[in-house]
């Protein structure tokens, strides 16, 4: 027989050159494993081979915030090829005619994977898993968790925390005039990229709902700042090492160091009134120090005040531009206000109600109150 002509190595060359390339054959896949690696890191890796071999080319993804009891997010018939718990977390490997599936999965929520021979394949499979998997989220608890600190003779300074009941924007809402709704509505969105000002002033008479106000915000801000009260803090701007405490600050979410803190004071009116850098010395500047100074520097704090004076009457320096994120002042319902909240007109006065006149005059109660005798007209006033 003939001896067949020999191709040239140039022809070798072009065949090899003009020929297509499978993508899998453009990496050298391989898995080393040592005792860093865990179970689930061997069923990811496992997961892994079919597609990049080529053999389920088409992949399809969907993540299940929450999942509901029961679910396996497993698509019919599957067979379980490997499983592997730890530390609350678990990762499932699965397959049938044609796909694979991989289920991690965590406390509420998941992630689902399926490859296959076809995309039809890879997205039909992954809706039998994942279709009608997404629970309702819980409803959100009318407790918010709050600190407190006060000083302790013996032991310095110390913080407590207990849950306190608020409700809702929406439910509270009604309690404040327009003017004050409107304001609130901004304040309550407010999100830490959004923070210009470290200071919260609330100002108005007492029993208008200030510190329901502030227990609403504290709700509202939960997810991102922490809101602690300070009892005494006619003591906290006089004692530097219990200010330096609160300014360090706790906070019940040590995994999160960027949690932002909102410091409360309540009824500082000799704190930030006109007067106070003669009458309480240096306590206003180390306030506004911890604001906006050195001290406020590097640390998420907020300083909420609330205060029954008059805005004429606060320190110039409190209220100054930049310096306060809300500069809110809380006054008594309008009469018609007050007539649409409570129902009825019994006993409302012409120039309207506090909040708080309000919530007595629902219980049925009302202020003890004298007749006054004078020359004028008039029959009386409330104590």
């Amino acid at each position: 027989m003939p001896a067949q002509p020999r191709r040239s190595s140039t022809t070798d060359r072009s065949d090899t050159l003009t020929s297509p390339t499978r993508p899998e054959h453009a990496i050298t896949p391989y898995l080393t494993i040592d005792d860093t690696d865990s179970p689930s890191d061997v069923i990811d890796a496992l997961f892994l081979g079919r597609f990049t071999k080529g053999e389920q080319p088409y992949s399809r993804s969907h993540s299940v915030d929450r999942v509901k009891k029961g679910r396996t997010l497993l698509p019919p018939d599957a067979k379980v090829l490997r499983e592997a718990q730890a530390d609350g977390r678990s990762t499932v490997l699965a397959e049938g005619e044609g796909w694979t599936v991989l289920v991690s999965r965590w406390t509420h929520g998941a992630d689902v994977t399926v490859t296959a021979v076809s995309g039809e394949l890879a997205q039909k499979r992954l809706d039998e898993a994942v279709n009608g998997a997404e629970d309702e989220p819980e409803p959100q608890s009318d407790k918010v968790s709050m600190g407190f600190w006060y000083h302790s003779p013996m032991r310095g300074p110390r913080r407590t925390t207990r849950a306190i009941t608020a409700g809702t924007w929406q439910e509270v809402r009604p309690n404040y005039t327009a003017r004050v709704a409107d304001a609130m509505d901004g304040l309550m969105k407010v999100t830490p990229d959004e923070v210009s000002g470290r200071l919260l002033l609330l100002h108005g008479p007492p029993g208008t709902g200030k510190t329901s106000a502030l227990r609403t915000l504290a709700r509202s801000w939960r997810d991102w700042c922490q809101v602690d009260c300070v009892l005494d803090p006619e003591h906290l701007f006089n004692n530097i090492g219990y200010l330096m405490d609160i300014a360090i600050g706790a906070d019940d979410s040590d995994s999160d160091e960027q949690r932002w803190r909102l410091l409360l004071l309540e009824d500082c009116d000799e704190l930030i009134r006109g007067e106070a850098k003669h009458a309480a010395g240096q306590a206003l500047s180390r306030l506004l120090n911890l604001t906006d100074g050195l001290l406020g520097q590097g640390r998420n704090v907020l300083v909420g005040v609330t205060t029954n004076e008059d805005l004429e009457r606060l320190h110039p320096a409190v209220v100054r531009p930049g310096r306060c994120l809300a500069r809110i002042e809380v006054g008594a319902l309008s009469r018609k206000e007050a007539v649409n909240w409570l129902g009825t007109e019994e006993g409302i006065g012409r120039e309207g109600a506090t909040l708080a006149e309000l919530f007595a005059l629902r219980k049925g109660t009302s202020p003890a109150s004298v007749p006054v005798q004078n020359d004028g007209e008039g029959s009386g006033l409330y104590l």
